[in-house]
């Protein structure tokens, strides 16, 4: 076969988010023919999507049964030609953990979507932004300080396949962080710039709630590809939920979709289940503003036994709550595939809101 009748081929795959086939929709980025191999470069920019691993799984199928050995790779051109000269040249994502106000257990679904997507074969990063109150060290049991090299960088330590970066590395257990917004900036452009992190697939970013400093400086000095926005269904905080979601919005930042905390409980001793914090506002809340809703994690004490103990739920629960984190980082890395492969079929810089789905 030649290019052409390869590239005819392809036409039966189909991406099914964007809801058309792979050469119309511009995913096939260069494609060779010699003798039986074929070497095809695809559009596809979140490593472990669920989605992607299934369309490159089937390119790959097509090709065999056409007794040709296909040679994939992957890339998003206008993200990985950027050079050395980039800030985090080495990673090919940064996903914002956010929400509007405190309490509402975004370190847990932050630390959960890092070692999640680590369990699916990503590598991953971990960077605890909250300086005021880092939680990362003790959420992955990681007391090891982070190693500096002779040129003043330095190396993350590693727990669960999560490389960790945080404030509380660098600070007493006890001293509490009094910074004004300037001293703030400087340690976050640190912390980001003078890390080895290395080749990572994603870079978890854990911030601080509300709208202050940390994430302006995030927003201004970060290639971010998306944010994650955790809410429970409380009114309360859904009302902040929306402050973050229109911060995104005025910094052109994707916003890959709403993570409910705290939802239905299900009481061990009578049977029952009990909506404490509310029911259904964070799906309802995502439906409003045409985002997409990423999946519900009920009110589990085993969720605070693996926060407290240095355990993610998502590596020691093998039921309902660990399911719910499974569902939302699988959700998180195909948002993150929609806004590449989007981005790819309509280089005009249209057209990457994840909820046009």
């Amino acid at each position: 076969m030649d290019e052409d009748a390869v590239r005819d081929r392809l036409r039966t795959v189909e991406d099914p988010e964007l809801e058309d086939d792979i050469v119309s929709l511009g995913l096939v980025n260069e494609l060779s023919v010699e003798g039986d191999e074929v070497d095809i470069d695809l559009a596809l920019g979140a490593p472990y999507s669920p989605t992607e691993t299934d369309i490159a799984g089937e390119v790959r199928k097509l090709l065999l049964e056409e007794g040709l050995e296909p040679n994939l790779s992957a890339s998003i051109p206008d993200r990985d030609s950027g050079g050395d000269e980039q800030v985090l040249p080495g990673v090919k994502n940064v996903i914002a953990v956010a929400s509007g106000k405190g309490g509402v257990g975004k370190s847990t679904v932050a630390t959960n979507l890092a070692a999640g997507l680590s369990q699916l074969g990503a590598r991953v990063g971990l960077f605890d932004a909250d300086v005021y109150g880092p939680n990362v060290p003790r959420m992955f049991d990681a007391d090891e300080p982070p190693m500096a090299t002779e040129d003043e960088t330095l190396v993350p330590p590693e727990k669960y396949g999560v490389k960790l970066m945080s404030m509380a590395f660098l600070t007493g257990e006890d001293d509490p962080v009094i910074w004004r917004g300037p001293m703030v900036h400087k340690v976050i452009t640190q912390l980001t710039e003078d890390v080895e992190w290395g080749n990572l697939d994603y870079l978890i970013v854990d911030l601080p709630p509300g709208t202050g400093d940390t994430q302006l400086t995030m927003l201004q000095t970060m290639p971010v590809t998306g944010a994650v926005i955790v809410t429970t269904p409380q009114d309360v905080a859904l009302d902040d939920a929306r402050k973050g979601l229109e911060m995104f919005a005025k910094h052109d930042t994707v916003v890959l979709g709403i993570a409910e905390n705290m939802s239905t409980f299900a009481c061990p001793d009578c049977g029952g289940e009990h909506d404490i914090f509310g029911s259904g506002g964070g799906e309802e809340f995502a439906e409003t503003h045409n985002m997409p809703f990423l999946g519900s994690i009920p009110l589990d004490p085993t969720v605070r036994e693996g926060g407290d103990g240095g355990e993610p739920t998502v590596v020691s629960d093998d039921g309902e709550t660990g399911d719910a984190f499974r569902t939302i980082t699988e959700n998180v890395a195909n948002n993150t595939g929609i806004v590449h492969r989007r981005g790819a079929s309509q280089p005009s810089g249209t057209g990457t809101r994840v909820s046009d789905r």
